[in-house]
């Protein structure tokens, strides 16, 4: 899935945000905002996903829903940027990153903190693939409130199969684990063409496919 939707009309708001209004919210550094300068064109607020324009109540995790269109001055734009806007909005986020001839969809799993009022937990960002501008879009999923339709708009972006009965949250630690133990099994085998004694080899062997074993398990559990 591309990750990118196609909005009903009502929804669009076309609105351009300062970019110093974001990295003046989070009190950015010199890097970081030499670091927007450099790589964002623009920040557009696409679309507001709300009760009053798709007619879903909100719940008390999802009150309204914010699409950002980012257009980039080339083919990157750092996790840190993504980062920073989601900081700095405090509502769930949805992005369109747009170069000059594709567009990719990206977001993090945002939801309010359970011990500091008015903070957000954030996921790592997830990113669909780049499709060209004039790809078809998907229909906005059936859902029964804000809340329902964030986790599927979300979910479509996680790049595991989920589990029966798996929501978002419990995936993508499922994917974090993941992502950590391919880290691990790539330090192995970078250790094991390194080695040359018979005995460390035979461990690293071990360690590694007690690590390949873990890896295959967090993929497809049984």
């Amino acid at each position: 899935m591309t990750g990118l939707y196609q909005y009903p009309p009502q929804t669009a708001l076309k609105r351009v945000i300062p970019k110093s209004r974001i990295y003046d919210s989070v009190g950015a550094s010199t890097a970081l905002r030499e670091r927007f300068a450099r790589e964002l064109d623009q920040i557009v607020w696409a679309h507001k996903l709300a009760p009053e324009t798709l007619n879903l109540p909100a719940t008390t995790a999802v009150p309204e829903i914010q699409v950002f269109r980012l257009i980039l001055k080339g083919e990157v734009l750092h996790d840190d940027i993504l980062r920073a806007i989601d900081r700095a909005i405090p509502f769930p986020l949805l992005y369109e990153i747009n170069s000059q001839d594709n567009v990719m969809a990206a977001a993090a799993h945002k939801r309010p903190s359970d011990s500091e009022k008015g903070k957000w937990v954030l996921s790592d960002h997830l990113r669909g693939e780049w499709v060209a501008q004039d790809a078809p879009r998907l229909a906005l999923p059936v859902a029964v409130n804000m809340g329902a339709l964030y986790e599927q708009m979300v979910s479509s972006l996680v790049p595991v199969q989920p589990l029966p009965g798996e929501d978002v949250e419990t995936r993508l630690a499922r994917l974090a684990a993941i992502r950590a133990k391919e880290r691990e099994i790539a330090q192995l085998q970078s250790k094991l063409k390194r080695e040359s004694q018979f005995n460390m080899k035979v461990t690293l062997h071990g360690q590694l496919a007690e690590a390949q074993s873990e890896f295959d398990h967090l993929k497809k559990p049984e």
